[in-house]
């Protein structure tokens, strides 16, 4: 039974109607990385009310993560971002279950992760990392909120099997990746993040339009938002290779 009074306000926009709500207090979201994205999604996903979340992030909690991690607090540098990020959750809204696991996925040990969860937020910042998530999407038949940020500019899609283009059909998986940090602030990540979990919302409970086959584009600088559309690339090497 979900809480009416703390959700209040939820239930005062067009759309989102007790049932809706309920929707998500029964739902399971995966998030992929409890940094700078992972943060905002968590935060985001917790105010709304759904229901279980698992965070999964190999990474303990660094003071140079703070300009934009902001669920993370200063007294749990040197822990896990993980356990940092569900003791968050667990002070702000105690009716949340989170489930959490310190790993870095790979193409070996991804697969109990997954289990029992269909819509994963994709808050890595490893660009060969994303395309691995992407790729276990498809094959596990898993919607996949993408979101990414480079500086001032980051990107937001919704990405289902079968019905969509994949991240490879929006920009062609590289032949080999570079090893690269790509610097964000706060207020990009923020943005970002907070579309996800926007995007979250409309996928559970129906209300609004995901963006399927589009993706939203922001420049910081420019204070600029682009949509652009993508369709299914019949040759796409990653969709016809799993057959999605």
């Amino acid at each position: 039974m979900i809480n009416s009074k703390r959700y209040q306000r939820n239930l005062e926009q067009d759309g989102i109607t007790k049932e809706a709500q309920e929707k998500l207090f029964a739902s399971r979201v995966l998030v992929m990385g409890a940094g700078g994205l992972g943060s905002g999604v968590i935060m985001n996903l917790a105010a709304l009310g759904v229901g279980q979340i698992k965070i999964i992030d190999g990474d303990i909690l660094e003071e140079s993560n703070l300009n934009r991690q902001i669920i993370h607090k200063y007294k749990n540098i040197g822990r896990a971002k993980v356990i940092s990020a569900k003791d968050w959750v667990q002070e702000f809204n105690p009716d949340i279950k989170v489930e959490l696991d310190k790993i870095r996925i790979n193409e070996l040990n991804y697969f109990n992760i997954i289990q029992g969860y269909d819509i994963i937020v994709d808050c890595f910042d490893s660009y060969e990392s994303k395309y691995m998530l992407n790729e276990i999407a498809l094959r596990h038949n898993k919607v996949l909120i993408h979101g990414g940020v480079q500086g001032f500019r980051g990107q937001v899609t919704t990405i289902v099997p079968t019905k969509t283009g994949c991240l490879s059909c929006v920009m062609q998986k590289p032949q080999t990746f570079k090893e690269e940090i790509y610097a964000s602030i706060s207020p990009v990540v923020n943005l970002i993040s907070s579309l996800q979990a926007q995007e979250v919302l409309k996928v559970v409970t129906g209300v609004g339009e995901p963006l399927l086959n589009k993706i939203l584009i922001f420049d910081g600088l420019k204070s600029e938002f682009k949509i652009l559309n993508y369709a299914k690339n019949m040759a796409c090497e990653v969709c016809s290779s799993i057959g999605a």
